[in-house]
């Protein structure tokens, strides 16, 4: 069929011979910014046009990760006709392709896409790749100077996601509601104001918000479905409401999410291992808990699933320490250490994914209850921000801070503990764990203080467990 100009859902032209294949494009585009769960829908793109630049070169980076040498096909097809294509079609592959690419520098990379972004501004799934992108080299400023020159549907929710990484809440919160306001089923923007209302401590204001939308949630991908579930226990873990509201939605809408068809068990496991290891911090991974971890660990002895992200390696190790399968724990690091020695990633890259490694062995010996050796790995200074790159948002990081104030208390260390454990009570007093944690420093040390703390922590989860059960 002869090729002709068609234009994609930004408007902007490709070389097609088939209405079908854009309109594939245009699904998978859909699917990227509402976190579908059909992203797989783009390799469809190239049975209609085989040609076909964009269709190509959008199934080699989704089969990226899964299956690089197929992904590497769909390059070559795109490659071959890359004469025929649009401006806007090498644009893309040519950022694509060096995203893609295992020696690619993160910078360059970036840069790449600005300049993308620059020519073709409407382009939001280019836009999202972005984001992503910025998250893993734990940058948002850069993804905030790109996101603000575009007005679209669904920019608002992406927009948030900087301004809260960035502590600009008030922002966040005013482009959450703004996404919510244009389009009630957009998840990411439900996501973006639950940071915001749990960042404050407004739990029980977060689970009513979220509670209310879940049914809208059924048709995300299994990382934004479950991740989203995630805040909402957080949101009443956090608050000091009963345990059995957290196991329920672990069970519920967690766990549960593994029997579908359609789900992607790696995007489970993240939120679930997440979940369980707050759990663990807070001395509550017991009975139940403790066999839930144990049912999820025997999953993740798995190889098929490590090495596919640097936050859930790291989570795995923590589980696979927990339960005793240690063995398998050291051979997931010494695999990460092995890896990172032979992987075409640039030196300045290398060292700083160091830092992922260090926090890898720190959190293994966490798990068999070797706190001195832990701590010791953390140092007395440490900041789980500074470690952002392994790919976590500062919700998903913090469990590490708060598994350090543990360490330092369980080391007998509550001075400094104590210090910590303030600081973060200036920044958010409405989280009753951590006023538990003052009142352990306080009794440790003699400190008629503690009764205080006890008191305040008393009163917060008071007040979190009448209205929940309300």
């Amino acid at each position: 069929m002869e090729k002709i100009l068609r234009r994609v859902r930004w408007g902007y032209e490709v070389n097609a011979s088939s209405d079908d294949c854009i309109n594939v494009i245009d699904s998978y585009f859909h699917q990227v910014l509402s976190y579908g769960r059909n992203w797989k829908v783009i390799l469809e793109a190239p049975l209609h046009d085989k040609d076909c630049v964009l269709g190509n070169v959008l199934a080699a980076h989704y089969l990226s990760l899964s299956d690089h040498s197929k992904a590497n096909t769909y390059v070559e097809a795109a490659r071959s006709n890359l004469e025929q294509s649009t401006p806007y079609e090498k644009a893309v592959f040519e950022a694509v392709c060096y995203l893609i690419s295992e020696d690619r520098d993160d910078d360059l990379a970036l840069e790449m896409h600005t300049q993308l972004l620059e020519r073709f501004p409407k382009d939001l799934a280019s836009l999202k790749r972005a984001q992503v992108l910025c998250f893993y080299m734990g940058q948002p400023a850069p993804f905030l100077s790109l996101v603000q020159q575009v007005k679209e549907s669904y920019i608002h929710g992406m927009l948030a996601f900087p301004l809260l990484e960035l502590g600009r809440m008030e922002e966040a919160a005013a482009a959450s509601r703004k996404g919510y306001e244009i389009n009630k089923e957009d998840a990411w923007a439900h996501h973006c104001l639950c940071h915001v209302l749990q960042r404050e401590c407004q739990f029980k204001e977060a689970v009513e918000f979220m509670e209310e939308l879940t049914e809208s949630w059924h048709s995300c991908s299994s990382f934004l479905y479950t991740h989203n579930w995630w805040h909402v226990a957080l949101c009443y873990l956090e608050g000091g409401s009963p345990m059995s509201k957290v196991e329920e939605i672990y069970d519920n809408h967690i766990w549960k999410e593994l029997e579908k068809e359609d789900a992607v068990p790696p995007e489970v496991y993240l939120n679930a291992i997440g979940l369980l290891l707050r759990l663990d911090v807070r001395d509550a991974l017991t009975g139940s808990s403790e066999d839930r971890l144990k049912r999820l660990a025997a999953r993740l002895i798995d190889q098929e699933i490590w090495y596919m992200s640097w936050h859930l390696d790291i989570l795995i190790v923590w589980a696979l320490a927990k339960v005793g399968e240690t063995s398998r724990a050291h051979e997931l690091l010494e695999g990460l250490k092995f890896w990172l020695v032979l992987s075409k990633m640039n030196s300045k890259k290398q060292q700083v994914m160091q830092k992922g490694i260090q926090l890898g062995v720190a959190v293994c010996e966490y798990g068999k209850g070797k706190y001195e050796q832990a701590l010791e790995l953390l140092g007395s200074d440490f900041s789980a921000f500074g470690y952002k790159i392994i790919g976590a948002s500062d919700e998903q990081i913090d469990v590490f801070n708060e598994m350090w104030c543990q360490l330092m208390l369980k080391t007998g260390q509550s001075k400094t503990a104590k210090e910590m454990i303030r600081e973060r009570i200036k920044v958010r007093d409405g989280v009753p764990f951590m006023w538990r944690l003052l009142e352990k420093s306080y009794d440790m040390e003699g400190n008629a203080e503690s009764e205080s703390a006890g008191e305040r922590a008393k009163k917060l989860e008071s007040s979190s467990s009448s209205s929940s059960s309300s």
